[in-house]
């Protein structure tokens, strides 16, 4: 059963999930350590997730899970290698499974009375409908922060990833059917079920819903590799040209849908499109590689490049001139998608109120 505060959901308090923009307390990692996760790879993943981590930290705190002293001291090694200065980063002992902090992190809300507060929802998670056990470690990981932030947390009781959903901060949820109606997370509940819950714990008045994810996304269809609010009416979303690619039709549905949408004021979403890169295939699989895996800190919007020049630029320009009030940086993600996620898959962020 769902669990309320004072026996009210999170939204009858007043409380909402703020836009990514919003302003940072700090931001949340889970230091990669399996290597399952990037076989045969994970050493050469560091370089650019350290590079990542200093990028973040010159506008907010980073806080990063790890095992133990030994994963920390691994961690300020591998830091150091990349001239990255601690100052701004923090170790907490909190043992994880994995690394994608995005899905199994916390959720904070504010409240639009700030007097009351923050709260933390804890969703459930079983690591993308339990493709990838033991994820127990990861489940733990949003009641750990909470008690570290001296904040509430309220369970809803069912499976919901950070990467799934993208909001505008005014009422609005993005996501996508093919991953929140699968019945490998909530098959027991419908959509209008499943909206209940979205509304209730998230704060949110309006779900705009799209269709199928990218080929080789094996979250099963995250909106974080399609489409990202950059203010509260206006989208980029990732389209590709190439007609012979199995992601053609897929992101064109999107497009398409997108264009029909309209918001709780009744105005149309402004849809900004990004190119998707050339194919990033190693060992054979096609890995889902997308600018829009992007990544909004306080001080920079850290974004995913594949080594290819073109539309890496294009996508360097196009979120540069959408957000003229921070640095966008990008940073390889090559060797990081080998392990089907980039920087916003791994990172989650702590939404404070700006004093």
């Amino acid at each position: 059963m769902p669990q309320l505060l004072d026996g009210k959901t999170p939204a009858e308090l007043g409380f909402y999930m703020p836009a990514e923009w919003g302003h940072h307390q700090a931001t949340w990692l889970s230091w990669p350590h399996k290597e399952e996760s990037w076989p045969g790879k994970i050493m050469s993943i560091y370089p650019y997730y350290c590079q990542f981590i200093g990028a973040v930290a010159k506008g907010e705190e980073v806080h990063i899970n790890v095992k133990d002293a030994a994963m920390a001291a691994f961690a300020q090694e591998q830091l150091a290698l990349a001239n990255i200065p601690l100052t701004n980063i923090k170790f907490h002992h909190n043992e994880t499974n994995d690394a994608w902090c995005r899905d199994h992190g916390p959720a904070f809300l504010l409240n639009h009375d700030p007097s009351k507060g923050r709260m933390v929802v804890d969703w459930g998670y079983n690591a993308w409908g339990g493709k990838y056990p033991p994820f127990d470690l990861d489940d733990d990981i949003p009641t750990k922060i909470a008690a570290f932030c001296n904040v509430p947390v309220v369970h809803p009781g069912i499976v919901m990833e950070g990467g799934s959903v993208e909001f505008n901060g005014k009422g609005t949820l993005l996501t996508s059917k093919a991953c929140l109606l699968n019945e490998n997370r909530n098959p027991h509940l419908n959509q209008d079920q499943i909206e209940t819950y979205l509304r209730n714990y998230y704060g949110v008045e309006q779900i705009l819903w799209l269709g199928d994810g990218i080929e080789g996304d094996d979250t099963d269809g995250h909106i974080d590799d399609l489409t990202r609010f950059v203010n509260e009416d206006t989208v980029v979303t990732v389209v590709e040209t190439d007609e012979s690619s199995a992601n053609y039709e897929i992101l064109q549905d999107n497009l398409r849908d997108l264009k029909k949408m309209r918001l709780l004021n009744g105005k149309q979403l402004n849809v900004i499109e990004l190119p998707m890169p050339k194919p990033v295939i190693y060992d054979d699989q096609v890995l889902p590689a997308s600018y829009a895996n992007y990544y909004v800190a306080n001080a920079a919007i850290v974004v995913p490049t594949y080594q290819d020049d073109v539309n890496d630029q294009r996508a360097l320009d196009i979120l540069t001139s959408l957000h003229p009030d921070r640095k966008v940086i990008g940073i390889d993600s090559t060797e990081l998608i080998w392990g089907l996620g980039s920087f916003h898959c791994l990172s989650q962020q702590e939404a404070q109120y700006k004093a």
